[in-house]
């Protein structure tokens, strides 16, 4: 069993909706998942698997993957596993973000799972972990919260 299947499967238009995360949209408007790279390999209700496919832009001097980047992975592999449940229109943002880098990464594609822990009316908590593709390795975990407003 995978973290996945703990998670319920989705409506055919949500999960397309949120398949589409990180894509380029028709009017050429790039939002930051965009500019990383980031693509949606699957999304339940409240999870999310999010790969980032390595380039060398994302790298750090010292021959690693920079670290804000790994935290931005971690931090957006949480947004369709909170919007997938959520109405058309509402609006969420990260209040807190803790992260721990476990080990670094040189190369290769860095595949990160994000779930909702609890949801509250106003506030989101999740989880999320990233890993290196290539190894298996756990190399960043991370603790969130959201605060959500509703459509108007």
């Amino acid at each position: 069993m995978t973290r996945a299947d703990q998670f319920e499967e989705l409506d055919p238009e949500t999960k397309a909706r949120w398949l589409a995360y990180g894509r380029p949209k028709a009017d050429a408007t790039e939002v930051f998942a965009t500019l990383l790279g980031l693509r949606v390999e699957d999304v339940r209700r409240d999870y999310c698997r999010l790969r980032m496919p390595f380039r060398p832009e994302l790298m750090q001097p010292g021959g690693v993957l920079h670290g804000g980047a790994l935290a931005s992975l971690l931090d957006s592999v949480l947004v369709p596993a909170i919007g997938s449940s959520l109405p058309e229109g509402s609006r969420f943002a990260t209040i807190d973000l803790h992260v721990q880098f476990m080990d670094g990464i040189s190369g290769g594609d860095v595949v990160a799972e994000g779930w909702v822990v609890r949801r509250g009316r106003r506030i989101v908590f999740g989880q999320a972990e990233a890993r290196a593709v290539d190894s298996g390795r756990l190399v960043a975990t991370a603790m969130l919260t959201y605060h959500v407003t509703p459509p108007a």
